[in-house]
């Protein structure tokens, strides 16, 4: 492996912020830490580039412990959320910085700069101040200038985030063109599930300092690993029942209490083959772009979401159906996955 981190461990004051048992990277994968707000993604990336000490623990970069290396020497570099551009300076010069410091030639650095413009699509800015460009165009200068100098390894935190929906979306596809046409290993700090979807060979999600899965983007999502990540990742249809007996395809009355997962687009109008009848009442529909979800209540008063492609009308009963196959049961009392078996 590339990038391996073993057993390490962050302490702020007495409370642990970070308890990483494993992580192994492969050279030109683009990863990313996904999760929610505090639970040590972007602690992790400065642990990584030396600018947080952990406690213990190995960082391991292409067969080198740099744990307990400075950050200038880890040859790692670094894109923040805000850019950290240089505001008097232009867009040339803010990418020519690190190789200035490096005591490169100024043919050289001419020619590497504008290369890493070229990449960006930012040639034409190049004798342009910084404070002048759009947020964009911001971002691509900052990925430039952190790629120019030619790390093993680029973080990420949260880049794209300040940035409005439309120009984030083509960001997203250019980094992910960019980082395979260098080979480039990253690691990409989000907490939008789909950011994270669209741009990772794999996905790290993060619950409380700890990595609680890690998966493709598919895997993620149709095989969630515990509770947390099945209710983070996507929609999913939440119930709490007692177990499901395999031979009646009832829910039985006794026996452990199990919490099941359910994806709005998995559930039928239809009656379906071996499945599970439940009576609802329907709320309310509305569209949300591609998607037409359908919001039903149970005679319970749980509510239940029901997504379909908005192209046709689907005709609207008093009852939903489910597959055994489609559902994920997590028993209350072990968070440990299993899935209801088809009898």
């Amino acid at each position: 492996m590339f990038l391996e981190i073993h057993d390490l461990n962050l302490f702020f004051d007495e409370k642990q912020i970070l308890a990483i048992d494993e992580i192994q990277i492969e050279k030109g994968e683009l990863v990313t830490l996904l999760g929610p707000s505090g639970c040590g993604k972007s602690t992790l990336l400065r642990c990584i580039t030396g600018l947080e000490q952990p406690k213990s623990g190995e960082i391991v970069l292409d067969n080198e412990n740099i744990a307990d290396k400075p950050t200038k020497d880890r040859n790692i570099g670094f894109v923040f959320q805000q850019y950290a551009l240089f505001p008097t300076m232009t867009v040339f010069e803010n990418v020519a910085f690190g190789l200035k410091v490096k005591k490169l030639s100024p043919e050289v650095i001419q020619e590497k700069v504008f290369k890493m413009l070229s990449l960006v699509d930012m040639t034409e800015q190049a004798d342009k101040n910084v404070q002048l460009l759009s947020g964009g165009q911001r971002q691509r200068v900052a990925l430039a200038r952190s790629l120019v100098t030619e790390p093993k390894v680029l973080l990420l935190d949260e880049p794209l985030s300040a940035l409005d929906a439309r120009i984030r979306k083509q960001l997203q596809r250019d980094l992910r063109a960019i980082q395979q046409s260098l080979g480039m290993t990253m690691i990409f700090v989000t907490h939008d599930q789909e950011e994270a979807m669209r741009i990772s060979d794999r996905i790290f999600v993060m619950e409380a300092g700890r990595v609680a899965q890690v998966s493709t983007s598919k895997e993620l999502y149709q095989n969630p690993q515990s509770r947390f990540v099945a209710e983070f990742i996507g929609n999913y249809n939440r119930f709490e029942w007692y177990e499901l007996d395999q031979y009646t395809h009832e829910f039985s009355a006794k026996g452990n209490r199990c919490i099941y997962y359910l994806r709005p687009e998995l559930i039928q109008f239809e009656p379906v083959p071996q499945g599970i009848k439940i009576p609802v009442l329907w709320k309310e529909s509305f569209i949300l772009g591609n998607i037409q979800r359908y919001v039903f209540q149970t005679l319970e008063g749980k509510e239940i979401l029901v997504d379909r492609l908005n192209d046709r009308e689907e005709k609207i009963s008093d009852a939903l159906y489910i597959q055994l196959k489609d559902i994920l049961a997590i028993p209350v009392e072990i968070d440990t996955q299993h899935f209801a078996q088809q009898s």
